[in-house]
């Protein structure tokens, strides 16, 4: 099929190898990927923070680049959320509103597009590495994707995962919950990085890169050797 890759803003501007990365797998396993350069933000901030005429104002020219698309796959579980769940409320009552409802019904998160729509467990991967998974809150609490992940990384060859007593709890980035409440955010992200720290993991891997962007600043100023990884390089690794 002809799949639209939706490459959030966290990426694009800081962790491209992700992106890069889905393009290898997706393509990989025979797929056309279309990354469309006019897409930047999915309006998400400003519709966290409620203002939400701004955010339509955002995420309008979404809604059009993405009108055609046969499947739209996102790398995080943060903008696939807003995509898939919040668009149809915040296009509601508006000449959008059914645009909005038929893209949701098309937009996938990436691990659970693998796992959920193609069937896909297993992509060959090698990472020889002890990690241990967070799970982003909007990925978890709003998409419902908790196997996925771990399905793909239990397929891995010689990846061996340890999973942390805090795995569900966030991380403390939020967005601009960070910019806003940093001395609250920095002591969630304490939490989450002691009980990583506690598996002995060498890696944290997630879906969403700016949770592990959040997790990997805390950490390097904490000078604890742990490192972050967005799952799709974990998968792109042969």
């Amino acid at each position: 099929m002809t799949i639209t890759l939706f490459i959030p803003c966290f990426v694009d501007a800081l962790f491209p190898c992700a992106g890069i990365s889905m393009v290898q797998i997706l393509e990989g396993l025979g797929h056309k990927v279309l990354c469309p350069e006019k897409i930047s933000c999915c309006g998400q901030p400003p519709f966290n923070s409620g203002y939400w005429d701004e955010a339509r104002t955002v995420a309008a020219p979404v809604l059009e680049q993405l009108k055609d698309a046969e499947a739209v796959v996102i790398g995080s579980g943060s903008c696939g959320a807003m995509v898939k769940k919040f668009y149809p409320e915040l296009f509601a009552s508006t000449p959008q509103a059914q645009l909005a409802k038929q893209i949701s019904s098309r937009t996938w998160e990436f691990s659970d597009f693998l796992v959920g729509k193609l069937g896909i467990t297993d992509l060959g991967a090698k990472f020889p590495h002890r990690v241990t998974f967070h799970d982003g809150c909007h990925g978890l609490r709003e998409l419902g994707i908790k196997k996925s992940p771990r399905i793909l990384l239990g397929h891995v060859q010689g990846l061996q995962l340890v999973e942390m007593s805090e795995a569900e709890t966030c991380c403390g980035f939020g967005g601009t919950f960070a910019a806003k409440f940093p001395m609250i955010s920095t002591a969630m992200g304490e939490v989450k990085c002691a009980s990583a720290a506690e598996t002995g993991a060498e890696y944290i891997v997630s879906n969403d890169s700016s949770c592990l962007m959040h997790l990997q600043g805390l950490l390097s100023r904490q000078g604890k050797p742990i490192k972050t990884i967005h799952l799709a390089e974990v998968l792109a690794r042969q």
